[in-house]
């Protein structure tokens, strides 16, 4: 049977603070809640990545830091100067925004490119330090069209990236009467970039996750990495009979 114990569950999620009012007391709170919960890593702002790293020394949870964050608006070169910078201070992971204005006039010759540089750089740095970085790819779901989506996903594939994610949960969508919509991860979305990236490929789901449930629905969905600030919550009321298809109860 493939009951989802709450180590590996806890394995999955990227335990996130990225409050822009955060600070060092915060961060290092929430190191040490990822050591005591067995958290995958934690997610912060690359300011607090040196800060981790020092936190999380002899420990197996992973530092996963933003770039181009949250809008995926900055040049290209300032991305890749970010991403550097921060697998130099001890960053495992980068979560990446794609540049959104290109996705919307449909220039996905030069979303590539940025996925590529930011990607190549990253893996590249790491190596020399003896590390594998892994590149996660933000699409920003609620702003495309689920064939936007679809090319989205096939440019970070190409770029070599190692994931994609669904959502900054900064976003702020209106409809046509100004009103907020869902800016977060939706199983829909989900379901829609697992199959195109396939079974192989990482997709992180993030962005109003905050409950057991929701959190089941996801990994249901597709996907094999939570970003959540809500993770001690859901491992507090996580059900370890539920049964989810692809993974292992050992």
């Amino acid at each position: 049977m493939n009951l989802m114990k709450k180590e590996v569950i806890a394995s999955m999620i990227d335990h996130t603070l990225l409050s822009p009012v955060a600070g060092v007391r915060e961060i290092v709170r929430l190191c040490q809640e990822a050591k005591k919960y067995g958290f995958g890593a934690v997610c912060v702002n690359p300011s607090y990545v040196a800060v981790c790293k020092k936190e999380l020394e002899y420990s197996n949870v992973k530092i996963c830091t933003v770039v181009g964050f949250p809008l995926g608006a900055i040049t290209t070169q300032d991305k890749v100067s970010e991403t550097v910078n921060a697998v130099i201070n001890g960053a495992d992971e980068i979560d990446m925004v794609i540049n959104l204005g290109a996705v919307n006039d449909c220039r996905f010759g030069e979303v590539e490119l940025d996925i590529a540089a930011i990607t190549e750089e990253a893996h590249f740095t790491g190596s020399k330090l003896g590390k594998k970085i892994i590149v996660k790819v933000i699409l920003e779901t609620c702003y495309l069209t689920d064939n936007i989506i679809d090319t989205c996903c096939l440019c970070a594939k190409r770029a070599g990236a190692d994931f994609v994610k669904t959502s900054t949960g900064f976003a702020t969508p209106k409809g046509s009467d100004g009103n907020l919509l869902p800016n977060g991860a939706s199983v829909h979305c989900v379901e829609l970039m697992r199959k195109v990236v396939g079974p192989d490929f990482g997709v992180k789901a993030s962005g109003g996750i905050r409950t057991a449930r929701k959190t089941v629905d996801m990994l249901m969905a597709g996907a094999n990495r939570i970003g959540t600030s809500s993770g001690i919550m859901i491992l507090n009321t996580w059900d370890e009979s539920v049964i989810i298809p692809g993974y292992d109860d050992k």
